[in-house]
């Protein structure tokens, strides 16, 4: 019996002992930090708690606007109709002109001159141009651009059905580069005039006209700005501009809403190449449609004159005449005898206002001043010498331009002053 028990002892102190050196060689078994373990940081439950919570999945998606499905069922796939109604009313337009020259290039030279005179034999040469025009009425008015028939001895139309005739010049308004012709025919197609006042940046814009001759085209692009204006192109500036095709030829055709109506007359591009490169210019039908009924009603364009020329306001000049801020334009000169003669404004004043209206743009003052009739009486405000001053005077017609007035292609050029 004892020998069984002992048996049973042995294996058990055996455990005992085993386990207490177990313990003494790896005291980490019961939970107490040795020195290695003291250099060993102890993580920071917090901030495993705080990203626990922070991707919590019970968290809200946040909240964005949706835009709405696009509808392409509003787009037309093509402008088939618009152009229908349009392009009927478009013509080619041939203008000829005849022009005398030497035999020689010599005889240009004064010897020969003294030999000659001045009977010396010359020849005969004709010069050709060629553009488009816009039908706007069943009377046979046609809308076209002045440097088209400028100077022309003979104008040639021909609409898109295979018509021709020769058409008369109505009259012509070279400060918008616009003239007015018409032609003998019954039964013509006539396009609708938009409100080009409603025309937005980004609307379809349809260009038709005869480009490089090769007979009528149609280019699409879109309204690229409006208001366009110190472009040095006319005295009278208020383009829409647009990146729809326009080459030489389509001077005088007509730029389309999606729709088919008018919106402006083609008139210049700016291009460093001669061709297009996106940036074309046009006549807005509102002003084209005033200059029409005026040179149909008078045989010429009435617009308000002041007979003063002007110069923009700059820092420098309203720093000398001790104005704060840029408003008004300096006056460089006065025509001998006209309405700002008469009214005793005199070179150096400074003209703020007309009839109330702050000026701050050389331009858009001299737009205002020829929307005026002659004959109206027009309050001003001047500075002279530092002192404001409240002027009257009477508005007279704005004279014809004693030069004409050429028509670049490209909007490198621009003019420092402006005649009122």
């Amino acid at each position: 019996m004892r020998r069984s028990l002992m048996s049973l002892v042995w294996p058990i102190i055996s455990g005992i002992l085993l386990a207490i050196v177990l313990l003494n060689a790896f005291p980490q078994l019961l939970g107490e930090r040795t020195a290695d373990d003291a250099a060993t940081p102890i993580p920071d439950t917090s901030a495993v708690r705080a990203i626990a919570e922070h991707t919590d999945t019970t968290e809200h998606a946040p909240e964005v606007i949706e835009a709405a499905p696009l509808n392409r069922s509003q787009g037309p796939t093509s402008y088939a109709t618009a152009v229908d109604k349009a392009a009927p009313a478009v013509v080619n337009i041939y203008s000829s002109r005849i022009i005398e020259r030497s035999n020689h290039p010599m005889m240009s030279d004064p010897f020969f001159e003294q030999f000659f005179g001045k009977d010396m034999p010359q020849r005969q040469r004709m010069l050709s141009s060629l553009g488009s025009g816009v039908i706007v009425s069943p009377k046979g008015y046609v809308l076209t651009n002045n440097h088209v028939i400028r100077n022309a001895d003979e104008i040639q139309v021909a609409l898109r059905d295979g018509r021709e005739t020769l058409a008369k010049v109505v009259g012509t308004d070279p400060e918008s580069d616009l003239a007015v012709l018409k032609i003998p025919t019954d039964d013509l197609p006539v396009i609708k005039l938009s409100n080009s006042e409603k025309v937005a940046i980004g609307d379809v814009a349809l260009a038709i006209g005869n480009p490089f001759g090769m007979g009528q085209t149609v280019t699409m692009g879109i309204i690229s700005a409006t208001g366009r204006d110190h472009l040095g192109l006319n005295a009278y500036e208020d383009f829409i501009q647009t990146d729809a095709a326009i080459n030489p030829g389509n001077s005088g055709g007509a730029l389309v809403n999606a729709k088919g109506a008018l919106v402006g007359i083609n008139t210049a591009i700016f291009s460093r190449s001669g061709g297009s490169q996106g940036i074309g210019f046009a006549i807005p039908a509102n002003l084209a449609h005033k200059v029409l009924n005026q040179i149909v009603a008078h045989g010429r364009v009435i617009r308000g004159w002041l007979g003063i020329d002007v110069q923009a306001m700059t820092p420098t000049l309203a720093a000398s005449f001790g104005l704060k801020a840029l408003k008004g334009v300096a006056i460089v000169s006065v025509v001998p005898g006209g309405p700002g003669d008469q009214a005793d404004l005199k070179p150096g004043d400074i003209l703020l206002s007309l009839n109330g209206k702050t000026i701050v743009d050389a331009r858009e003052a001299m737009a205002d001043i020829a929307e005026i009739s002659p004959g109206t009486k027009l309050p001003i405000t001047i500075v002279r010498n530092g002192k404001k001053q409240q002027v009257t005077l009477t508005v007279g017609e704005r004279p014809k331009p004693t030069q004409t007035q050429t028509q670049p292609t490209s909007s490198d050029k621009s003019a420092s002053s402006e005649t009122k």
